[in-house]
């Protein structure tokens, strides 16, 4: 198979753990006679200190002509500390969500046995935790229309939805759940906000071309509550921009890092895979990050975006088996002297000399 990927490092963090991303993809080019083209772009702060856009016309060009995008992580100190920059790296993500049609957020939530004593909750609650989040990405507050009064005492950001953009992501929330565990659980606001209110008329009636998935709705401070409570309740999670922002960010931290989780963002174009976990400023540089979110994240690309279900579980089993091995960073394990460069070169190694026995497991 010939496929084109985007490459966008970004900020902080995100250039060290996309190489070792780059590292398993490479392998599994090795093993399974793949040949997979990486074009480089700018995004975030970087861009912004090179070419004044935080998402150049050159970047969108490169993602358009490419079959699948990897990417790193946007921010930076100088822009978060800053409140009156004119231009934020943060803008360029938000661009690049609407130039693409980038509409769906798809963030699983799952853990490792070998993980359980590094989650903030009972072991017996986190374990078997499995779970995924579809979160609208292109809709609501983030992009409604934002204002401040002239005398600056008064700010304003509007929310807004449409029945379109509404379906569009429940279609994918209920063909996922078919091949799941056939439950929706629809969180809102329903009781305060008009916007909410829409969600469930159109989900509702939307889930009737789905009779054999049950739906649900919840609250979002209910649900809050659940995810901490009893997380093995949900099967998948449909939900809105900003409330899906803020849950799936409390979900993984049960999980025991948030740098072992991966996420994709699609619509109908390109779609893109991330790490959750963010730049990270404190740690770039050091060889000290979790590279296995952004790892994981390409496993999710050969699967989704190019239909490679055996590489994509290959890759999968390799990090598992690292993680079997102690051979984990330090935000895992307080002592461990295993670097971010050690970790994705492990991957590779295992993906390129235990195929057969990962598969087997």
């Amino acid at each position: 198979m010939k496929k084109n990927i985007a490459v966008l490092k970004g900020d902080g963090i995100g250039p060290e753990v996309t190489d070792q991303a780059l590292k398993a993809l490479k392998a599994i080019e090795e093993v399974y006679g793949h040949e997979f083209t990486y074009t480089e772009a700018l995004i975030g702060a970087i861009a912004i200190d090179v070419t004044g856009n935080p998402f150049p016309e050159e970047t969108f060009k490169t993602c358009q002509a490419s079959d699948a995008i990897l990417f790193g992580a946007i921010g930076h100190p100088k822009y978060d500390n800053d409140p009156n920059a004119p231009v934020r790296p943060e803008q360029g993500l938000l661009a690049m969500r609407k130039s693409l049609g980038l509409f769906a957020n798809i963030r699983p939530i799952n853990t490792y046995k070998i993980l359980a004593n590094s989650s903030p909750l009972r072991a017996d609650l986190v374990d078997g935790v499995d779970f995924v989040v579809f979160r609208e990405l292109t809709g609501g507050i983030y992009f409604g229309q934002k204002g401040r009064s002239e005398d600056r005492n008064i700010a304003f950001d509007n929310c807004s939805y449409s029945k379109e953009e509404i379906t569009r992501i429940s279609k994918l929330a209920f063909e996922a759940a078919q091949k799941r565990n056939k439950r929706v659980t629809l969180v809102d606001k329903a009781n305060v906000l008009a916007t909410s209110r829409l969600w469930r008329e159109v989900v509702k009636e939307f889930a009737k071309n789905y009779p054999d998935v049950t739906l649900d709705f919840m609250f979002v401070d209910n649900a809050a509550m659940k995810i901490i409570q009893n997380p093995k309740f949900f099967d998948v999670v449909l939900t809105e921009n900003m409330f899906g922002d803020i849950l799936t960010d409390e979900a993984s931290v049960i999980t025991g890092s948030l740098g072992m989780l991966p996420s994709a963002s699609v619509g109908s174009k390109t779609a893109l895979y991330e790490p959750i976990h963010g730049s990270y400023p404190e740690a770039a540089g050091k060889n000290i990050a979790n590279p296995n979110g952004a790892i994981l994240s390409a496993a999710m690309l050969l699967e989704t975006s190019f239909g490679l279900s055996e590489e994509a579980s290959l890759i999968r089993k390799a990090v598992e088996e690292c993680l079997n091995q102690g051979i984990v960073t330090s935000d895992i394990q307080k002592d461990s002297k295993f670097t971010t460069t050690q970790i994705g070169d492990k991957v590779a190694e295992l993906i390129k000399t235990k195929k057969k026995e990962l598969l087997a497991v």
